[in-house]
């Protein structure tokens, strides 16, 4: 079985210098595929970039636990199920069409009480949802490690060339997901994940990456080309 990728990149929408990242992440390198913060400060002007980018799926970054926008009680199932359905609507609104998946931030919906409610809403609207179906994920891309208190260490060995290609030859048959954070840092940028996102734009923009994408014979796709890649 062959084995596709799909590069995914959060946090659309979240600074003014994440959304030029993103997009020279496409339009110079690797990334096909995105997912929008709809209630971020940047969310319309990274809607209205992708436009211009026929080729860049865009899903929904559903955002409950960030300091910019809404913040929901994890524990309350109704309330996380209202917000869903909001910003699933207003990432059809900023878009002009649906989202092509859905992840969250901080991975809320893997959480065990949020779980079942957010993959069959998923599934109803017929959204791939992160780290749950047949597509692989792979979150090993990333300039941070955490300590047992949860204190965060840079990284930047991880997010370098010689890592991701340490990640494209051990990808599994099938298709995988693989998180990024490209991005330049701009002064309304909000993230302790700073620095980080320029050395992996640098990384998704060097010429050896794809490369090595075409001689490991993976395809690089995006979610809204998925029922090709499957057929």
């Amino acid at each position: 079985m062959a084995r596709a990728l799909i590069i995914n990149a959060d946090d659309f929408g979240c600074a003014r210098g994440v959304n030029q990242g993103i997009i020279a992440a496409h339009r110079l390198g690797v990334v096909l595929s995105t997912s929008l913060m709809v209630d971020a400060p940047l969310a319309a002007e990274a809607a209205a970039l992708a436009r211009e980018q026929p080729g860049l799926g865009v899903g929904l970054h559903f955002a409950v636990t960030n300091t910019n926008g809404p913040r929901c009680d994890l524990f309350d199932v109704a309330a996380i199920e209202r917000e869903l359905r909001r910003q699933y609507q207003r990432c059809c609104d900023l878009l002009g069409q649906p989202p092509t998946h859905l992840d969250s931030h901080h991975h809320i919906h893997l959480r065990r009480e949020l779980k079942p409610l957010i993959l069959a809403w998923a599934e109803a609207q017929h959204l791939p949802l992160r780290s749950v179906g047949p597509i692989h994920y792979n979150g090993r891309f990333y300039g941070q490690w955490y300590d047992d208190e949860w204190h965060a260490h840079p990284a930047p060995e991880l997010i370098g060339v010689e890592n991701l290609g340490r990640i494209l030859r051990a990808l599994p048959e099938g298709i995988t997901e693989l998180a990024c954070h490209p991005g330049y840092v701009s002064p309304d940028l909000d993230s302790s994940y700073a620095a980080e996102r320029e050395i992996e734009l640098t990384t998704l923009l060097d010429r050896r990456v794809p490369m090595l994408i075409r001689e490991l014979g993976i395809i690089l796709t995006n979610f809204a080309a998925l029922p090709h890649i499957l057929s």
